[in-house]
């Protein structure tokens, strides 16, 4: 009955009508040529094909059985999708992919390719030790199904289409977040080939050569319902661009459109129109159900952009079969003949009827073969439910954020000795040599510049980009010169959009190149957000450590910047940076500080892949004073690279203040707040008052033994937070003290609740010197 069609078993049941149905053929074509007039797939690859979709369409039923009585946990498949099977024959093994989660046919063709076959071919019962690449795919997609601990790939934290040995980066179910990620492989892979880094095909060491061949192209797959999203649109605008500018993107997008986005049809002819519109994309297409079609199809377009090494897009139509998911009831949104088309359009029949008219295989051999995989894929089911889960939050989180911090402190030492040693030549033409240690005391905004530079000595691998921060060198300067002492490949301007850059950044830390992207204000990283949470932080969570993006991203942010801005340009939420797992987020608030914590930063996203966010406060970067005019308390030296071991600041340790006794009052804050309460605790000091300030440094991971031993040492805490009083940085000091066991007097000052107006109202709404010099007194009076 019509209603009831897309369940497992009328599926299956019209696939074996439908064979069956089939008239053999007279004659046969051979196994090596054209499996029909005017196509370039053979039999054999023809009959490779058939078995990966096999596959695919099993795992698909197979998760369905699963999750019947409660040991399957996703059930998003890839019916109606076999044909992208035929995608993979048309690149090579070796080409880095991003899949869509209905993917399923490329990722079973993609590991009998990578296995050493070449070309798919048919794939047949393997004999004992025989290599069995198909098993062994649908081994690993089963164990992802069931959450199972020795999934390969994410280790059952989700059930994702990823796996190193087959070039196949994982990918969340965010709709579209991988497009600009893909983006970036492929900005990444092209810049490597035209500087003259040979891919390795190994695992990057961020010294800016590729894992990937060097004519690689990407492969990036997604669904129709998609290209609606803002990020795919930051995507192929991105790709556009880079083409329009003469930059080479060798990026093949290859959109899955069955027309539906979980109940949303696309408009008709929406899908051709809008890709076709795109500028600097050359548009393929093919009917996505037919095997022949969409190999030759997806075979042109690889060449082109192999070729031209220039972004096109792959539109293939599809159909979708079983509803969007396991409990879509797809009945309430779609009509008995709108299910019916769709069925008529199953790609395993149109391949079935291929190879029967090519004489290749007969109708009862096709449905034997069916019953075969059907059967290994059942048998290997049963085999994975065995398996354990996930057991205890310290196994779950491992692959997170591992923190390696000797490693890290070693680094370190070693970069300062190559910088005395045999780099000390490369580090003085870097600097022009006007060494920043020879300057005299330097400012914020000049010592992160200065670090910046020692950091694109010591990383052969690292690129600064952003919005003007090559030629302008930054709104505030503070990458000044640093194009011209090492390069537009190394140092360049981006396209004004936030999703693009971080995506240039997800892109080339995947490559062997430890990007240093600029968001130009913190209020702008919001535009953009989902890139670091969805994707940046999640790569070694979902690949248990296979794949990594280590990335220091800068962010001039934080309020208090006089003459100028309003909410956009004083922005002081840090509330969506700290909810973040695993992100490292630093402040530093003063010079001396700067340089070893972006040192820290970096060598933490070398050694342990670390998705870092360097936020550098603007109201202090070219401050100069401290407790007067003239007084230049805020400068400090550069330390020369024999003192950067003795100056390391590990991530996660704070910075203690002592004035006068320190004895009485422990002020806690960060960024603008160490200014102002340094200045009220030496006015407090001249009424015999002691305290100790503790700048955070790190407000992700916070110094939470620094906070509790420091709190201790007084009994009385101030909290100086200019964030917001409700999700500011405040509330998690306040939580440390609460856990670490602390039991004197805490108070907190807090920034209003508000979004920060133009002008003096500023200050209404912002943390002052009055209000912690009120919140001092307060506690001390107790």
């Amino acid at each position: 009955m019509l209603w009831s069609v897309t369940t497992p078993q009328d599926l299956d049941e019209r696939f074996r009508e439908a064979i069956s149905a089939l008239a053999p053929s007279a004659g046969a074509r051979p196994p090596d040529g054209p499996v029909r007039d005017g196509t370039a797939l053979t039999g054999d690859a023809a009959l490779g094909l058939f078995d990966a979709q096999l596959t695919s369409r099993h795992l698909d039923l197979a998760a369905r059985w699963l999750r019947s009585f409660g040991e399957g946990y996703y059930t998003i498949g890839s019916a109606g999708h076999e044909g992208n099977a035929a995608v993979a024959a048309a690149l090579r093994p070796t080409d880095p992919a991003l899949l869509h989660y209905r993917s399923g046919g490329f990722y079973c063709a993609r590991a009998v390719q990578a296995s050493g076959d070449g070309e798919p071919g048919r794939h047949t019962v393997p004999r004992n030790g025989d290599a069995d690449p198909l098993g062994d795919a649908a081994r690993d997609v089963l164990r992802g199904v069931i959450a199972s601990a020795e999934e390969p790939i994410a280790g059952g934290r989700h059930k994702v289409f990823g796996s190193a040995d087959l070039h196949v980066i994982p990918a969340t179910s965010t709709v579209a977040s991988h497009l600009p990620r893909a983006v970036g492989v492929a900005f990444a892979i092209e810049r490597l080939r035209r500087t003259g880094a040979p891919g390795r095909l190994q695992r990057p060491q961020l010294d800016g050569q590729s894992p990937w061949p060097a004519d690689a192209i990407v492969v990036c797959s997604f669904g129709d319902a998609s290209i609606n999203h803002a990020a795919a649109t930051a995507a192929f605008n991105t790709a556009g661009w880079c083409d329009h500018s003469g930059l080479r993107l060798p990026a093949l997008f290859v959109c899955e459109d069955n027309g539906i986005g979980i109940s949303v049809r696309s408009p008709a002819g929406w899908v051709a129109t809008a890709l076709r519109s795109r500028p600097g994309l050359k548009y393929f297409t093919a009917d996505g159900c037919d095997a022949a079609a969409t190999y030759d199809a997806a075979t042109e377009a690889a060449a082109w952009v192999r070729r031209h090494r220039r972004p096109a897009v792959l539109h293939l139509r599809m159909v979708r079969l079983m509803g969007h998911a396991g409990a879509d009831v797809e009945t309430a949104y779609r009509t008995p003949a709108e299910i019916q088309a769709d069925l008529v359009r199953d790609p395993l029949v149109a391949t079935g009827q291929l190879l029967v008219e090519a004489g290749l295989a007969t109708p009862d051999e096709l449905i034997s073969r069916y019953d075969e995989v059907g059967w290994q894929v059942r048998k290997v089911a049963e085999e994975v439910l065995g398996e354990p889960k996930l057991d205890g939050a310290a196994e779950i989180v491992a692959p997170l954020a591992p923190r390696r911090p000797v490693r890290v402190a070693r680094a370190i030492a070693d970069a300062s000795s190559r910088a005395l040693g045999p780099g000390a030549a490369a580090r003085a033409a870097g600097f022009g040599d006007n060494l920043p240690e020879e300057a005299g005391p330097l400012t914020l905004a000049q010592t992160i510049n200065a670090g910046l530079a020692d950091g694109m000595v010591t990383h052969s691998g690292m690129a600064v980009f952003g919005e003007d921060v090559a030629l302008k060198g930054g709104v505030y300067g503070v990458t000044k010169g640093l194009r011209d002492r090492f390069g537009a490949s190394r140092v360049f301007d981006t396209l004004l959009d936030e999703t693009s850059i971080l995506g240039l950044a997800l892109g080339t830390g995947l490559a062997g190149m430890l990007p240093v992207p600029e968001i130009q204000y913190l209020a702008y990283l919001h535009n953009a957000e989902d890139q670091l949470r969805g994707e940046a932080a999640t790569m070694q969570f979902f690949s248990r450590g296979a794949y990594r993006n280590p990335m220091v991203v800068r962010i001039a942010g934080l309020a208090y910047q006089e003459g100028f801005g309003g909410h956009f340009h004083n922005d002081n939420s840090v509330a969506v940076l700290r909810d973040v797992p695993g992100l490292v987020v630093a402040v530093p608030a003063r010079a001396d500080d700067a340089a070893p914590m972006l040192r820290s930063c970096l060598a933490s996203a070398a050694v342990d892949g670390s998705v870092c966010v360097f936020l550098e406060p603007i109201a202090l970067y070219h401050t100069r004073d401290l407790y007067a005019d003239g007084d230049g308390e805020w400068l400090a030296p550069y330390l020369p690279p024999g003192e950067w071991a003795a100056g390391h600041v590990p991530v996660g340790r704070a910075r203690v203040y002592g004035v006068g006794s320190a004895e009485d009052l422990t002020i806690i804050t960060f960024g603008n707040g160490v200014r102002m309460s340094l200045r009220v605790a030496a006015r407090l000091a001249s009424e015999g008052v002691g305290s100790r300030v503790v700048d955070l440094r790190w407000l992700s991971p916070l110094p939470v033994a620094d906070i509790v031993r420091e709190s201790a040492a007084t009994g009385r805490v101030l909290v100086v937070d200019e964030t917001r009083r409700s999700g500011g940085v405040g509330e998690g000091v306040v939580a440390a003290l609460v856990d670490g066991g602390y039991v004197g007097s805490a108070r907190r000052i807090a920034s209003v609740d508000s979004f920060i107006p133009l002008g003096p109202a500023a200050r209404h709404v912002l943390v002052t010197e009055d209000a912690i010099t009120q919140g001092a007194r307060a506690l001390l009076a107790r």
